[in-house]
């Protein structure tokens, strides 16, 4: 079976100049039982390209309900803003994200609003990493996260693991 998610492509409410994008819980929800069931998943936007996630989307309310988060490369960049508890939820967790040497060699230092790798560590996240360009992912509690591309693959494996102990 094969079904086709089409998320929004709206990153703004009208002309009101406020940010929308698609609700993760309203995404997410449907994603995991689709998949849990052997669906064959499509993700797409009308646009094309990576679809905006509204802000007031409740990043903490998912996590709090007991479910992973799981963010690889400049991904892990949305979870500075989210507090658990009342604290960054990065704050005492190994993490990991686009080093600040990877983001050198892209030359985009001077680009991105911030370096994820400086951001993580300003919030009190255990910040590790492999060599540049390395699938490097860390699975810490319920929070996953993958330092670049090449660890795509294995932070998708990680979450699998992590999802397999929670259905046992």
């Amino acid at each position: 079976m094969r079904i086709l998610m089409v998320l929004t492509s709206y990153d703004q409410l009208g002309n009101t100049g406020r940010k929308t994008g698609f609700w993760l819980e309203e995404f997410a929800a449907p994603y995991f039982v689709f998949r849990d069931a052997g669906v064959e998943l499509t993700l797409a936007s009308p646009k094309g390209g990576q679809p905006p996630i509204d802000p007031k989307s409740d990043l903490p309310e998912f996590y709090n309900s007991g479910k992973p988060v799981a963010a690889v490369c400049h991904s892990p960049a949305v979870l500075h803003r989210v507090t658990y508890q009342g604290a960054p939820i990065v704050k005492g967790k190994r993490v990991t994200g686009f080093t600040n040497g990877e983001e050198e060699a892209v030359h985009l230092t001077n680009v991105v609003p911030f370096l994820v790798e400086d951001e993580l560590k300003r919030l009190g996240g255990l910040y590790e990493k492999a060599a540049d360009w390395q699938s490097f992912a860390i699975v810490d509690g319920r929070l996953i996260t993958g330092q670049n591309p090449a660890s795509s693959t294995a932070a998708a494996q990680a979450l699998l693991k992590l999802l397999a102990r929670k259905a046992a």
